[in-house]
Formats: C-alpha cells, structure tokens, sequence
C-alpha cells in the first residue's frame, strides 16, 4: 500500500509518501481500501514526536478515513465487502489501505459522498462524545466553543445550535468569525482583539457559559473557569496553549464547577465503539438531512501531505483538510 511516513519527528518536510506491506485485518477487525482522510492537530503533533500512537497502532499518521471494505477479520459479521463506510482511527490513516476495529467503523450518513465523509468521524465523535455525552448540553444552554474556524469548531458549532443551545465561539480572523455565525453562533468573538469571558458575561446578563469546549488547555485555563456558569463544565480536549497552569480550587468550588480532560485516542476499543454507535444514533440523521453540514477547505492528493500540514498549523484553512491516496 502507499502511505505517508517519516524518517524523524519534524516539519512537514518530514513526510513523505512510500510503500508498505498492506495490513491485515485480525480477529474482529475490517480492512479499508481508503477514499479519504483527513488532517487533524493531532497529525501536527504526532509529526512532530509529541503524540505517539497508542500501543499496538500503527505508527502512520491518520486518525479517520473513509473509504471501502475491502475484507473482513474473523467475526465480522455485520459488514459486507464492498459497504462504503467511514471510521475513527487510532491511526493508519494517511494511507492507501488500513485495518479498524469494527466497532470503529461507521455506514455514511445519507447524502454524503465517500471522499466527503471522511472529515467526519473525529470531528462528531469527539463533540459528541464531550459536549453532549460528557457534559450534557441541554437545550437553552450556553455554549462556548474555543477555535470555532477549525474542525472541531465548525461541527460543534452547528451540533450545539442544532440541539438548542445559545452558541459562542472564538476565532482570530474576520473571515472564520462571519463563518461561524453563518453555521449557527450566535456571537463570535474576536479573541485577538476582545476578552471572551467579558463578552459572554455581557450577553448572558452574567451567568456565563454552561459548556466550554477547550482546545488551548494551559492558556486559557483560569479564564474558562472565570467564564464558568454556576455548575459550569469544562472539558478540555486541547493543548495548543500548553500543559501546565494554575487552577484557582476556590473560584471552581463557589460556582460548583467541573474540569474534565478528555482523549479519544486513547480509550479502550468498547468506549470507542459505543461512542461511534451512538454518533450513528444522534448525529448521522443530522447530517442526512441537511441540519449539520462537513465543512471542507480542500482536498488534496496524499503527495501535498506537507501543504496539508501548513494548511493547518497556518490557521488558513476553515473545517477540514482532506488527503486522498
């Protein structure tokens, strides 16, 4: 199979397109002939040697595809040869082929071309998984949503406006701010320019957010607790501010707050595949009929792997990149 590798951790120079041995689907697994995927930050930091893949993943970058099963591991049965699908990855992606637990693997939703689908399964298995799953978003609640222009922003955005809540977001560019009212929020906020906890507070009348959704970890890590509703959650899925910060126990304990970190790679294969089943369940009828739409900046052939790379880390792109082998 063909697939991106890299000599040593680096800049998107690193990578580079070479052949492997095909993998092999072991017991309980499925085997994709890839159509897509899809370039995500974590794919910045694997790259650059400070997220590796879990054990017994493979060590190719890509953390979702979609594509064709091309051959089925013992005791697959509720798949057929030939079904076009999508899955979440623990990596492999950036491949021509790659082997996925089944439970991983998803039917597409109605209405969405193969290529296309393949910058949907990180994107609404991690908003599903933390924003609603987790934290239980409920309709009228306030919802924040850091680095809405991104992936993740663009799903949560129209995920969180389509179940009720009030939606905020942040981004550093007048483009991806008038993006993001138009999938659903109803303030986008500046963050070059304006304080979002001075924002929010403003247009809550001073109750602040019920939902965060944090991509920055240690940066922004005392002023989501400030923009904290009482019984406020903060889930934070993101280290782009760093690791390390000081939390205020006190302020946390008089809003009866909640922290939580979160990581999907690295969840054990049933929690993974229970948070698939229920995105089929919840998200897919939402995006089958129009209510969520994937939103995708480019698609490039898996040669321009290092453009992709720059598309991201230059913050320029909006939604996804995709990748085809």
């Amino acid at each position: 199979m063909r697939a991106v590798t890299q000599t040593a951790p680096g800049g998107p120079e690193t990578l580079a397109v070479t052949e492997l041995p095909d993998p092999v689907p072991g017991p309980g697994e499925v085997l994709l002939d890839v159509a897509a995927t899809a370039v995500n930050r974590a794919d910045l930091l694997q790259r650059q040697g400070f997220y590796p893949p879990p054990p017994g993943a493979s060590d190719v970058i890509g953390l979702e595809c979609s594509g064709t099963v091309a051959a089925l591991g013992e005791g697959v049965t509720d798949l057929a040869v030939g079904d076009e699908v999508c899955a979440l990855l623990a990596g492999g992606g950036y491949a021509s082929r790659v082997a996925v637990p089944a439970g991983q693997v998803m039917a597409l939703p109605a209405g969405v071309d193969l290529v296309t689908a393949a910058a949907l399964p990180e994107v609404a298995c991690t908003v599903w998984s933390n924003v609603f799953m987790v934290a239980g978003l409920r309709p009228g609640d306030v919802f924040l949503v850091h680095g809405g222009g991104g992936g993740i922003g663009t799903f949560a955005i129209q995920l969180a406006a389509a179940s009720g809540a009030r939606v905020f977001t942040t981004a550093g560019s007048e483009d991806k701010l008038a993006r993001c009212r138009e999938l659903g929020a109803e303030v986008a906020i500046n963050y070059r320019e304006d304080d979002f906890v001075d924002v929010v507070r403003r247009a809550t009348d001073g109750r602040g957010a019920d939902v965060v959704l944090d991509n920055m970890g240690a940066k922004y890590l005392s002023r989501n607790v400030d923009v904290l509703a009482d019984e406020g959650r903060l889930v934070v899925i993101g280290m782009q501010g760093g690791t390390k910060a000081e939390l205020d126990i006190a302020r946390l304990l008089a809003k009866r707050g909640a922290v939580i970190a979160t990581a999907l790679r690295s969840r054990p294969l049933d929690g993974k595949a229970r948070i698939c089943a229920s995105v089929v369940e919840h998200v897919w009828p939402l995006v089958a009929d129009g209510t969520i739409r994937p939103v995708v900046s480019a698609v490039l052939p898996l040669e321009e792997v290092g453009e992709a790379h720059r598309m991201i880390e230059s913050g320029e792109a909006v939604g996804k990149v995709l990748l085809t082998p």
